[in-house]
């Protein structure tokens, strides 16, 4: 690890990942703490940050479009009846404390704020794990716990009237190349197919890299997946897909994925032997 503001994640010695917990950005960007950048283990970058066609996609992290009406996404907010708006309901997600910290993870507490108030309180864990020369595992859990006295709940684009948007929980945007990634799951194949649907795992691969989601919990399993290819690249687990996630005050929700992240372009045997041992107890 590095300084206050900056983890650095190792795998074998090697930096796979660099963790800013504290951001200079403009609040309609929803600051918040983000992987980036990420890297297989020889070194090819596999995040963008802030890239010029969604400034408010930071690499590697937790980001909700809609808690109760406030924008922890970035840009605009998508109402129902009128389209993207830009509105001043922004939020922030404020690193608190490590409660642990290695070289290959840490345990996080963060807040999430808006308009002056606390709405939920973070406890994020993030861990990364060799598999094998070429291939290596990002295991991110994060539980959100509703500390105001008042039911929340969580939308999407989706939920609010805009069909096929709706992202929102981890999400990790994908680098840019002059073609298109290639996504499959163990039964489909494609940017069409596999948007919106649940799947043990799915497969993002460029040129010269792959990346494999996995949700690692029952709970997660259920959450169909956000996919983008062609516009972008980029890969989320959809919190509130057809209807809102409702919060009441002091429960908890939590989510686990683990992504593989491998040098080359890997099948779907080599994809889902590495999530078997990338998810195994």
């Amino acid at each position: 690890m590095t300084s206050n503001d900056t983890a650095l994640l190792r795998v074998a010695g090697r930096p796979v990942g660099r963790y800013v917990t504290r951001p200079e950005l403009p609040v309609r960007l929803s600051p918040r703490p983000y992987l980036h950048p990420v890297t297989t283990l020889s070194g090819t970058a596999v995040t963008e940050l802030s890239p010029a066609d969604h400034a408010h996609h930071l690499g590697v992290g937790v980001a909700v479009p809609d808690v109760e009406g406030f924008n922890f996404w970035g840009g605009r907010t998508y109402v129902r009846d009128q389209g993207p708006t830009e509105l001043d309901n922004h939020g922030t997600q404020r690193h608190v404390t490590f409660q642990l910290r290695d070289p290959d993870g840490f345990v996080e507490e963060l807040r999430w704020a808006a308009a002056g108030g606390e709405l939920l309180r973070e406890r994020r864990t993030v861990a990364a794990t060799e598999l094998t020369d070429q291939a290596w595992a990002l295991d991110l859990t994060f539980s959100l716990t509703n500390v105001t006295k008042d039911p929340l709940s969580i939308g999407s684009p989706a939920t609010n009237g805009r069909p096929g948007a709706a992202y929102g929980g981890f999400f990790w945007r994908a680098r840019k190349e002059a073609t298109p990634p290639d996504v499959f799951t163990a039964g489909t194949e494609g940017e069409t197919e596999a948007h919106g649907r649940r799947a043990d795992w799915l497969a993002l691969t460029g040129s010269g890299w792959t990346l494999v989601f996995a949700g690692a919990t029952e709970q997660t399993r259920r959450d169909p997946w956000f996919v983008r290819t062609g516009e972008y690249p980029g890969v989320g687990s959809s919190l509130a897909h057809d209807e809102r996630l409702p919060i009441p005050p002091g429960e908890t929700v939590v989510r686990r994925v683990v992504t593989v992240v491998a040098d080359g372009r890997l099948g779907r045997d080599a994809a889902a032997s590495l999530v078997r041992k990338a998810v195994s107890p």
